[in-house]
């Protein structure tokens, strides 16, 4: 049996996503294999982090919720090959949320223009969405 929500219980799960993890969250590129679950310590180089504003994702529409506004423009202060992400508190001391990172169009739950990072250079998150399932 597969269970389904309505649209507005979809969206509301998604922006209880916002609440939870708090105004200005960041976001955190590194290197490597993501860990096996967000209270694990962090893992891989430190590539690139974004300070995301107060109200950083946009309100749930569709069962979907994305940033609030893309290209998100950070500059890098590490180098390697982007691996995955994580979204923190904005004291940046509780992990939240992981996932894959991919270059545009790749399909990772959060794209960025180059997975090939240097440091002092400029790297763009072209999207961030979660889709609740239930529909």
């Amino acid at each position: 049996m597969t269970v389904q929500r309505s649209t507005t219980v979809r969206n509301a799960r998604l922006d209880a996503i916002e609440t939870a993890i708090g105004t200005s969250a960041k976001v955190r590129i590194y290197s490597g294999a993501q860990p096996a679950n967000c209270a694990a310590a962090a893992s891989g180089t430190l590539l690139v982090e974004w300070a995301l504003g107060a109200d950083w994702a946009a309100n749930a529409s569709a069962g979907v919720k994305a940033f609030n506004s893309t290209p998100v423009a950070g500059t890098a202060t590490g180098n390697g090959t982007a691996g995955h992400y994580r979204i923190v508190d904005s004291a940046g001391t509780t992990c939240h949320e992981q996932g894959t990172v991919t270059a545009t169009g790749g399909g990772g739950d959060v794209t960025i223009d180059n997975t090939t990072i240097a440091s002092g250079q400029t790297v763009n998150i072209s999207s961030w969405t979660v889709t609740e399932p239930g529909a």
